[in-house]
């Protein structure tokens, strides 16, 4: 079975549902709050690259792990990052903003910043980056469902809300769906590197995680906006990911889609892990942060 007929159905609706969330004013969100917004954009589009980047170096990760562990790195926030924004008390109106600016300005950094890294570790094992085709592949599955999704609340509000809700319910289960269905065809492959790439990716998140709350932190952004922004900038689109390393348009490598399925899988512990150290401060303070 080819796997990509599951995947991009799957992104797509994910990405429609994203779009039934969204408002065009959410995306004025520079606007209205200048600094988180910035900080969460650095941290996501740059510093988590870079943190993947070293990260991979530092585990001495093989070519396709390298490609794919900085594949998930540069992809945009998960929708899912607004439940948790949610459950952390945070500002969830800036989670929203975030992941629907992050999931635009990627369809272009994505591009750039796998290309230099097909240049940089792909030479080796004979892995090039179609930019055309993933910019296309992106254009498709990606920008149209969200902004169908938009126009769908705007015009057609209760029905909207009615798909989200069906949607919404859907999101993770079709996630471990995927994760699934690649653990089963790369059984032998996951099982081997489990230990380096759990590893590295277990590192990845960490540092990712501390370094966005030190960055909020220095720059004195309110409580909510500093959990929001960790969350942000730890919670990937691991579907994309896996969409773009399975595309037989674009890398046509499932292996390359490994690390983004244990991302998949940790961002999840460590971030449920954070939301839970905060709900246990907000318990002991006997207040809950406004």
């Amino acid at each position: 079975m080819n796997s990509i007929f599951i995947v991009l159905p799957i992104l797509t609706l994910l990405m429609y549902d994203l779009g039934l969330t969204l408002q065009p004013r959410d995306f004025l969100l520079i606007v209205r709050q200048p600094r988180a917004a910035l900080v969460g954009m650095f941290g996501q589009l740059i510093l988590l690259p870079l943190i993947a980047w070293a990260a991979a170096e530092l585990f001495a990760l093989p070519p396709i792990f390298f490609i794919g562990v900085m594949l998930i790195a540069c992809c945009p926030g998960g929708s899912s990052s607004n439940v948790f924004s949610m459950l952390a008390k945070g500002d969830v109106a800036l989670s929203v903003s975030l992941t629907a600016v992050s999931s635009i300005v990627t369809l272009f950094t994505v591009p750039l910043i796998m290309q230099w890294t097909t240049q940089y570790a792909g030479a080796a094992v004979g892995v090039q980056l179609p930019v055309v085709n993933l910019l296309m592949q992106n254009i498709v599955t990606m920008l149209l469902p969200i902004l169908l999704g938009i126009a769908t609340r705007h015009y057609f509000p209760n029905v909207a809300g009615k798909i989200e809700r069906v949607l919404s319910k859907c999101a993770f289960p079709a996630l471990m769906l995927l994760a699934g269905i690649f653990f089963v065809q790369h059984y032998d492959t996951i099982t081997s590197n489990f230990a380096l790439l759990g590893a590295c990716v277990s590192a990845l998140l960490i540092a990712a995680v501390v370094l966005a709350g030190v960055m909020s932190r220095l720059l004195r952004l309110k409580e909510k906006e500093r959990r929001t922004i960790v969350i942000e900038v730890g919670m990937q689109n691991a579907a994309q990911a896996i969409a773009v390393a399975s595309s037989p348009f674009i890398f046509n490598d499932g292996r390359i889609a490994i690390p983004a399925i244990i991302y998949a899988l940790m961002m999840n512990v460590v971030l449920l892990t954070y939301v839970a150290i905060l709900k246990r401060k907000i318990i002991n303070r006997g207040v809950i942060v406004e």
